[in-house]
């Protein structure tokens, strides 16, 4: 591996940290500046639809507004490099907080990126999130 793909792999590791911190924060500035203007998210694992950079940070933020807290851990961040493009996973855990909820809620899964390098650095040009599990949910369907 060359000095240039260890420093691709942590900045690209860097920004899925700062993905999660963005979303726990409510930082929406900082989450927008993960993605490409361009970027495709796609949240319908959790029932979000699928749309444009704004359009779906828009609805994740009417709706993570009202939770009271959550706590993304990140780890087992996979990368593959292609020049300037890079594939990732990376795995996800998040405990949280639901309105009106006595018990923590608990969920987990894989990002899945499609990062690009930008005269920025890194960003997140598509990203999919792959819900696998919930515990806890107050909705029977999601546990």
């Amino acid at each position: 591996m060359t000095l240039q793909e260890l420093q691709d792999k942590a900045e690209i590791a860097d920004l899925i940290y700062r993905y999660a911190t963005a979303v726990d924060t409510k930082d929406w500035d900082r989450m927008a500046s993960v993605f490409t203007e361009d970027a495709h998210l796609d949240y319908s694992s959790v029932g979000y639809p699928p749309g444009s950079r704004d359009e779906v940070l828009a609805i994740l933020r009417r709706a993570l507004e009202q939770v009271p807290m959550t706590q993304h851990f990140v780890t087992n961040i996979e990368i593959r490099l292609d020049g300037d493009r890079a594939l990732v996973r990376a795995m996800f855990y998040n405990p949280m907080r639901l309105p009106g909820a006595t018990e923590l809620t608990y969920c987990g899964g894989n990002y899945h990126h499609e990062m690009v390098r930008t005269s920025d650095g890194w960003k997140s040009c598509r990203l999919t999130e792959e819900s696998l599990w919930f515990s806890n949910h107050p909705d029977p369907a999601k546990n």
